[in-house]
């Protein structure tokens, strides 16, 4: 489902290389979380670098969204871990879905060539990577330098660190089932703009609060069959992607009641996993807002000093 939203994201007009970068992201996240997942320390450095990494990508809308995807992974894979030998099992699996859906798109979009250019030129695209990093980086290193924080991404990208660092240590202290929810929550809120992340905050908590009801209320009382259950499966994955444009707090409420019934389809009870859901994201949620109102104020404090040291001496 994942790489389908690459569809959404193209690079160099086709929405291909998003679905191949993420894809083999996300199956390299699903090892590194797996393993990482035995030690809470290693589990939050390992947190705040990926997500510094995130927020250094943010003026790039097609590459942040592939490092937002293997953040996320790496949170989930999180919460289970195992031995090496099997989380490259589970990678393997991950990598196998995104290659589904690569052919299945690629039979959609009658760009079976186009898949090939693409994977042909993977060499090209990773030295391209490889050095837009490398500029990425060094402005930052420039930045830092100088002290010249406006219109650089350093500012968020260490709000990002510190967030998932802060956020990943409390879901690992509360040892709260489906705990890498309030990690998740809190990258997804969390936005580069002063507004953005107000908006997100109360659109996601929200959004998410409606779906895991309305999808509690399905199952406790309407208590459907397999076949049913996989009908709503498919009937949220096509809302989720309907709406991901359109409405973030719609889309929240398609993607929650998504994953609901999907565990629930696989024998997880629904309701408590709605429960659980909601209570990680409104805690996510608060994180991600509590911290751009501290930014806010500082913001607001900077701005008077600057007024008051121009202001002419009386």
């Amino acid at each position: 489902m994942t790489t389908g939203f690459g569809a959404k994201h193209a690079i160099e007009g086709s929405p291909l290389p998003t679905m191949i970068f993420v894809s083999l992201g996300m199956s390299l996240c699903t090892f590194i979380g797996m393993v990482a997942g035995h030690t809470n320390s290693t589990l939050v450095a390992i947190a705040a670098v990926f997500g510094f990494g995130y927020g250094m990508l943010s003026a790039r809308p097609s590459y942040s969204w592939v490092g937002q995807q293997c953040v996320v992974t790496l949170l989930v894979a999180s919460a289970f871990p195992f031995s090496a030998r099997e989380a490259v099992v589970r990678a393997a699996l991950i990598f196998a879905g995104g290659v589904v859906q690569l052919l299945c798109s690629a039979v959609i979009l009658r760009a079976f060539s186009q898949l090939g250019t693409h994977l042909n030129a993977m060499a090209r695209y990773l030295r391209d990577e490889d050095l837009a990093l490398r500029r990425t980086y060094l402005t930052a290193v420039l930045s830092v330098r100088h002290r010249r924080w406006r219109g650089s991404a350093v500012p968020y990208a260490f709000r990002l660190a510190v967030v998932l660092a802060v956020s990943t240590e409390v879901y690992r202290r509360m040892n709260f089932a489906s705990g890498y929810w309030i990690p998740m929550t809190a990258l997804l809120v969390l936005r580069p703009g002063i507004a953005d992340t107000a908006n997100r905050a109360v659109a996601r908590t929200v959004g998410t609060f409606a779906g895991a009801v309305l999808a509690s209320i399905f199952l406790a009382y309407l208590n459907p069959g397999p076949l049913v259950m996989a009908a709503l499966v498919v009937l949220f994955t096509w809302l989720s992607y309907s709406t991901l444009n359109v409405n973030y707090a719609l889309f929240s409420i398609a993607l929650t009641s998504y994953i609901v019934f999907l565990l629930s389809f696989a024998d997880i009870p629904g309701v408590e996993t709605a429960h659980r859901r909601a209570v990680c994201t409104l805690i996510g949620g608060l994180l991600a807002l509590g911290v751009r109102l501290v930014v806010i104020q500082n913001r607001l404090l900077e701005d008077r000093r600057e007024l008051v040291t121009r202001a002419p001496a009386t």
